[in-house]
């Protein structure tokens, strides 16, 4: 196999905002899960004592790591399901309320449950961001009323990084007695994520975004909050989740957020040192390069940028070397950009230029330097630049 084809096969992994490898931690904690404890929680025998006190551990660590009580954090089959549980499960007991408000930046995993609610007879409102991808507060302040049952707000982008101000939202939605949520699935793990903090009533986590297993999350419910269960059956995770445990992938999240709790200072500080050196590299070898997204207020790992005079896709085909994302959308009469780069006010033939380029643990400065290369190699070719 020639190097070109070792790189092709092998490529440098930037798009850990999509997925993470497991830490080896979490891969020597799930082991014995998969081997010899395979006892069902709901068992009142030792291998089911033995399964229900390693879920409960989990409960345990994810909820140290967001800041909440252990019984306020129910396990979901991922973050999907945690958003659809918070929203459907606020609006199928609404009855005085009527309104639903988010914006117009969510992750489907949030859009797509919005949209259902119409279902259920209630207005769905989004609200806009502003050049850098920060929600305009303005416009969210407007459609909150003493009509809203539910404020649902991502709390990072997963394409921009974007910080949102969750905390000024709870409050605006507090005030007029509505419930607020936040999607933190980008976000757990990489800065702190406090409940209190942020003032929310549901929050939703995914292990896999953490370097825990797939298949694996979790919905922060504020004590007292109604729900109702999107699945029923034999009444596992206080009725809201019926069906048998996950043991071994809880094992494995648990022990993932008990990892990103103790290091989650210095690996911030590593990610932010290489996500900036990489935007300097490739700022110096790229001109008319422009950042998508606010400058400071974004994940620490998180880099999306438009490239000039090529689109995003394109530039990806062409560096095989290199594993990242868009966010545009390939149709059959052609390439469409993100609905989340437009809605900064981006220009369509500027905005599919824009490529995500996200970091994680195992990323070095040697890579983010042989990757910049790469990227502005591919980028001279396609643009024809001598």
């Amino acid at each position: 196999m020639t190097g070109d084809m070792m790189a092709a096969s092998n490529p440098i992994y930037l798009d850990y905002n999509a997925t993470t490898p497991l830490l080896p931690e979490v891969v020597d904690a799930v082991q014995p899960y998969l081997r010899e404890h395979f006892g069902n929680p709901s068992s009142d025998h030792a291998y089911g004592r033995r399964a229900r006190e390693a879920v409960e551990c989990a409960r345990h660590q994810v909820a140290a790591l967001i800041g909440c009580e252990d019984d306020e954090i129910i396990f979901t089959g991922g973050v999907t399901e945690a958003n659809n549980l918070a929203i459907l499960g606020v609006a199928d007991i609404s009855r005085a309320r009527h309104k639903i408000v988010t914006t117009v930046i969510e992750h489907p995993a949030i859009a797509e449950p919005c949209l259902r609610t119409q279902r259920l007879g209630l207005q769905l409102l989004r609200a806009g961001v502003d050049s850098g991808g920060l929600i305009d507060l303005r416009d969210i302040h407007n459609m909150i009323d003493n009509h809203v049952a539910l404020v649902t707000v991502m709390h990072a982008n997963n394409e921009t990084g974007v910080l949102q101000p969750v905390s000024e939202i709870s409050s605006l939605a507090h005030e007029v007695g509505a419930l607020m949520h936040t999607d933190a699935a980008q976000s757990v793990g990489k800065v702190p994520v406090d409940v209190n903090t942020l003032g929310v009533d549901l929050l939703s986590i995914a292990a896999h975004k953490l370097y825990g297993p797939k298949g694996a999350g979790a919905l922060y419910v504020k004590r007292g909050v109604k729900l109702m269960p999107m699945n029923v059956g034999s009444g596992q995770e206080q009725g809201l989740r019926s069906g048998t445990e996950n043991v071994a992938s809880l094992v494995g999240f648990g022990v993932a957020c008990e990892v990103a709790k103790r290091d989650l200072e210095s690996t911030a500080t590593f990610l932010t040192d290489l996500r900036d050196m990489f935007w300097n590299l490739l700022a110096a070898g790229i001109p008319n390069l422009k950042l998508n997204g606010h400058p400071t207020l974004r994940l620490p790992n998180t880099l999306n940028v438009r490239f000039p005079k090529v689109s995003g896709s394109a530039l990806l085909a062409n560096t095989p070397e290199i594993a990242a994302s868009t966010g545009s959308a390939c149709h059959h009469d052609g390439e469409a950009a993100s609905s989340t780069i437009l809605a900064m006010s981006i220009a369509p033939d500027e905005a599919l230029g824009s490529v995500r380029l996200s970091i994680g643990r195992h990323t070095t400065r040697d890579t983010i330097i042989h990757g910049a290369e790469l990227l502005i190699r591919s980028w001279r070719t396609l643009a024809q630049i001598e």
